[in-house]
């Protein structure tokens, strides 16, 4: 008697069989709905350090932050932190801008141009305002020179900005996550060094954070899924079937 065949052979059953990859149209959704969480909980923030009513409790947890970190001080961790708080700044930062633009125009990535020029110009936009809305007082004995006042952070937006901006500026699809790790890595630790430094409080750097990640994520995901939706009505019918 002969065996009836049976299903066709496939690839072996595993917690990864039959995953198909989300279309590019889907992670960039994904990326924009992360990009505006992140913009809303630094609205929180933001309203949390300013009111009056909950200012207290804040500086509760800032204070805690700040003896923390004071003792833990360390002359190689100084060196550190000063040598990050030098690469993000204006003198070094805005250079390496330019550089990321001008790659960009060499490649003649015209919409990764237009959203990394929006992004830097929102998250350099939003530091002053929002510094003399809040008007918070810097802590005192910052091992570094500081000017304006305190909240939020701009090193902790420029560092957001910047290495979060690159890898949407300069990569694409999927890609994009092999790398995301490590830019909000770099981020994150340049904001938590900004208050080992005492230059901000700890509330200071997870504002900035948050309104740079926010603008890094979302302007370049709305240009990207604006792109697509214009190509997608520009796209010929397909041919009824008979």
């Amino acid at each position: 008697m002969t065996t009836p065949p049976g299903p066709a052979a496939g690839p072996a059953a595993g917690p990864g069989a039959g995953h198909v990859p989300a279309p590019l149209a889907v992670l960039r959704r994904r990326v924009l709905r992360t990009g505006l969480v992140l913009l809303g909980l630094a609205v929180v923030v933001s309203v949390l350090v300013a009111a009056p009513a909950t200012r207290p409790a804040v500086q509760r947890v800032d204070d805690w932050w700040y003896r923390l970190v004071a003792e833990l001080r360390w002359a190689p961790l100084d060196t550190i932190s000063t040598a990050l708080s030098t690469l993000f700044g204006a003198a070094v930062g805005w250079p390496i801008r330019a550089v990321v633009t001008l790659v960009l125009l060499a490649r003649r990535h015209w919409l990764a141009l237009a959203a990394w020029a929006a992004t830097v110009l929102a998250g350099e936009a939003c530091i002053g305002p929002v510094k003399g809305l809040v008007d918070r007082p810097r802590p005192p004995g910052s091992l570094v020179a500081t000017s304006g006042a305190s909240y939020p952070s701009g090193h902790a937006v420029a560092s957001a900005i910047t290495a979060i901006g690159i890898v949407m500026a300069l990569s694409t699809g999927r890609r994009r996550l092999h790398w995301m790790a490590v830019a909000v890595a770099l981020a994150a630790v340049v904001a938590l060094s900004r208050t080992y430094l005492a230059a901000h409080w700890l509330s200071d750097s997870i504002g900035g954070s948050l309104i740079g990640a926010g603008f890094a994520l979302t302007i370049p995901a709305a240009f990207e899924l604006a792109r697509d939706r214009r190509a997608g009505s520009r796209a010929p019918p397909a041919p009824a079937r008979s």
